[in-house]
């Protein structure tokens, strides 16, 4: 049996690849903290929800921080590592907006006062990154854009 691709998109999806997780962290960047509002705002059934948020927290994306002590109750914030995903969100909505939804459910106001249209950019020249501009050097010894060796 051949090992899969060693890559980065599988081991994110590990984390944040789960029905409703992705939900959840968007809920949490709107400011919803809390596991009832959690649950209210993306239909995940509690006990998934639950599940979702343990991963979530035991993966550092998430910490859990009591704002109870009776009943012992807790918001969940991002993390640094949480915070990394947020443009990941972005785009993602982005893609949905452009692709699937007839008008935008949400829009975000950047602070130019325009509507956020995001784009990726190279960090180093600012050009906005597209298929052709860029090429894969894999780093994993035995592996090409073909497969394993």
């Amino acid at each position: 049996m051949t090992k899969p691709r060693p890559c980065s998109i599988a081991d994110a999806l590990g984390v944040v690849g789960e029905k409703y997780s992705l939900l959840v962290l968007r809920e949490v960047f709107f400011g919803v903290r809390r596991f009832d509002a959690i649950a209210r705002n993306t239909g995940a059934p509690r006990d998934i929800l639950a599940s979702r948020l343990r991963r979530l927290v035991e993966a550092g994306v998430l910490e859990k921080v009591p704002y109870s002590e009776r009943p012992a109750r807790f918001e969940y914030c991002p993390t640094a590592s949480g915070h990394d995903l947020r443009p990941v969100l972005i785009m993602l909505m982005s893609w949905g907006d452009r692709h699937l939804a007839d008008v935008p459910p949400t829009v975000f106001e950047h602070s130019c006062g325009s509507d956020l249209d995001p784009a990726v950019v190279c960090r180093c020249c600012g050009e906005e990154v597209d298929g052709a501009a860029i090429t894969a050097r894999f780093q994993v010894p035995g592996w090409s854009v073909e497969g394993a060796a």
